[in-house]
């Protein structure tokens, strides 16, 4: 990735407006870094400006603040900017909606009982993601590359020095595979297939192993093709869902003309056999509904969780063409997308399942709908179909993203082996990026207890919202310490303060114990969270005895100095420098 090094002023804003090319973006317009009023900076910027060339070598003062912006400025993948506004869009989309759209929309009706209620909870499920989307916006568009939280982190908390980057590290590498919907895709292929998944878990793990190896190898090998493959599976995912939803308009439809609005659906909602089903009236909406809540809380949290993956762009920003419009439209887009198209589901089953048969079936809910339609044999065969294709895009949009978050963190030098994983050599793809997200992943698809993966998706998310809160306190910061920056999105700061609060409720949660139970009951119950915190702390001991402790012992110092790989990308190796020794 090749960016440009400036010896300008350390309080320069950072880039707003450049190329969208990889020769262009070796020469970007440093005019538009600077607010129109300060014309002085801009001559002394454009005036001192070089580039980096690739057999150059240049040394980082050790605590300069200016080098920590020059690793922020907006740089182009050595492949170039492949990702248009459709790809972008996919990526987030595929992200968001999984194969648990067949379920957890069951699972929400179960627990707060009504047809309003819930639809309401989806709603306002989408009004608290937009906050934390707020968030990332302005970060991603005041620093428009690769990284996502890693950037972020690194600069607003640039000290203690290498902390931040330490920490999104090791949870990247420890935390960052992809298994659950792995499993899901075996599972459901085999009942495709007409075998029991339960009585066959090694082909299970085969067929896992399967996906996630030909999807490192397509991501790796073949990038524009893993593009198209990916974009294809999202698209099939949203008219599916929108076809679903229009077929159970036409058996709605059908049941009427045949038997008569009036026989068929009284003003409550119920059928002529007693069943529930979508209301007809506004107070019918809401009966049942259950107004508890610690309910309704935790329901809620099962919806804000539906809708995570908002951020999958901001891992791959050097790749998208126009950046930052990009970001905007396409984020806020795939949110209200999302919304529909859980709105548009959810009023599918309503219309097709007896109420009932929700609350008792719970997450089984895209079962009955698709058994409801198209009987049980075929019903059956085509839901397994449909959450196959839906877990194997889940599994594309993350790999491709993670990948180049493992590159972007190769680059840093905190790793062993950073140019190999940092290259885009041979086939100007992240290949060792891949490399290093498909060997935690098989592992943990081979762990032969199933229930492990929830567990471990707790344990991923609990430093999750650490990272969350910081970046959210992190923007406030910058507000107030830096508002020369240039910020193509402004987050609305009611909700900014909102995450944070957000934040420190689910970090919080976890400690309260439920009335009358006993204490290691509930010691056991979170014991993810144990677990979750072990993972930080196992960071900040790798920094502390990577960057004090040792340094202090064997008498050196870390610098960091600049290199260049012979495909192009630009790395950082941490040298270790003699105290005594002068520049």
């Amino acid at each position: 990735m090749d960016f440009v090094d400036m010896e300008s002023d350390a309080e320069t804003p950072l880039l707003f407006g450049f190329a969208s090319s990889p020769q262009q973006a070796q020469s970007p317009d440093y005019h538009s870094i600077l607010k129109p009023h300060d014309p002085e900076v801009v001559a002394k910027t454009t005036t001192t400006t070089t580039t980096i060339q690739p057999a150059r070598r240049q040394r980082r003062q050790p605590d300069s603040h200016r080098s920590l912006e020059d690793d922020v400025l907006p740089e182009i993948a050595v492949s170039g900017r492949n990702l248009g506004w459709s790809s972008a869009f996919i990526l987030i989309i595929s992200r968001v909606v999984g194969s648990g759209i067949f379920a957890t929309p069951g699972s929400i009706v179960s627990s707060v009982g009504s047809v309003g209620l819930t639809l309401a909870l989806w709603v306002v499920g989408a009004l608290i993601s937009w906050c934390g989307l707020a968030v990332a916006l302005e970060y991603g568009c005041m620093l428009p590359r690769s990284g996502g939280e890693k950037v972020y982190l690194e600069f607003t908390y640039p000290r203690p020095r290498f902390l931040a980057s330490t920490l999104v590290a090791v949870h990247a590498v420890v935390m960052g595979f992809t298994a659950s919907n792995c499993i899901v895709f075996g599972e459901y292929v085999l009942f495709v297939l007409g075998y029991n998944p339960g009585e066959h878990p090694g082909h299970v793990r085969l067929l896992a192993v399967g996906l996630m190896t030909v999807i490192t190898v397509l991501h790796g090998c073949f990038l524009r093709a893993g593009i198209v493959m990916q974009n294809v599976l999202g698209w099939v995912k949203i008219v599916l869902i929108v076809l679903l939803a229009l077929a159970s308009g036409f058996v709605v439809l059908s049941r009427y003309s045949h038997e008569g609005i009036d026989s068929t659906l009284t003003t409550s909602g119920t059928d002529g056999t007693g069943n529930s089903r979508f209301p007809a009236t506004w107070d019918g909406m809401w009966e049942g509904s259950v107004w508890d809540l610690g309910v309704i809380t935790t329901a809620l949290f099962k919806v804000f969780y539906s809708y995570a993956g908002l951020q999958n762009l901001h891992n791959v920003l050097n790749e998208v063409k126009d950046p930052v419009r990009t970001l905007r439209s396409a984020a806020t887009a795939a949110l209200v997308t999302a919304c529909v198209l859980y709105l548009l589901i959810n009023v599918a089953y309503f219309l097709v399942v007896p109420l009932e048969d929700i609350k008792l079936g719970g997450e089984l809910v895209g079962a009955l709908f698709f058994e409801q339609l198209f009987g049980q044999t075929l019903g059956r065969r085509l839901l397994s179909l449909a959450v196959a294709l839906s877990a194997a895009g889940n599994v594309m949009v993350v790999t491709f993203s993670l990948a180049r978050l493992n590159q972007e963190i190769a680059r840093q030098g905190l790793l062993p082996l950073g140019a190999a994983i940092s290259s885009s050599r041979p086939f100007g793809a992240p290949l060792g990026g891949l490399i290093l997200h498909y060997i935690p992943s098989v592992l943990v698809i081979c762990i032969p207890y199933k229930d492990i993966y929830s567990f471990i998706l707790n344990v991923e998310g609990y430093p999750a919202q650490l990272f969350s809160l910081a970046i959210s306190l992190g923007l406030l910061k910058l507000r107030w310490s830096r508002p020369e920056l240039k910020r193509p999105y402004r987050a609305f700061l009611p909700a900014v303060w909102f995450m944070v609060f957000l934040s420190c409720t689910l970090l919080c949660a976890p400690f309260v114990a439920r009335r009358g139970e006993h204490w290691a009951a509930h010691l056991s119950r979170v014991s993810y969270v144990l677990v979750g915190l072990s993972v930080i702390v196992f960071g900040i001991l790798y920094w502390a005895v990577l960057t004090v402790f040792l340094p202090w012992l064997r008498g050196y110092r870390l610098e960091e100095v600049t290199d260049v790989i012979p495909d192009g990308t630009t790395i950082t190796k941490l040298v270790h420098t003699p105290v005594d020794w002068q520049d």
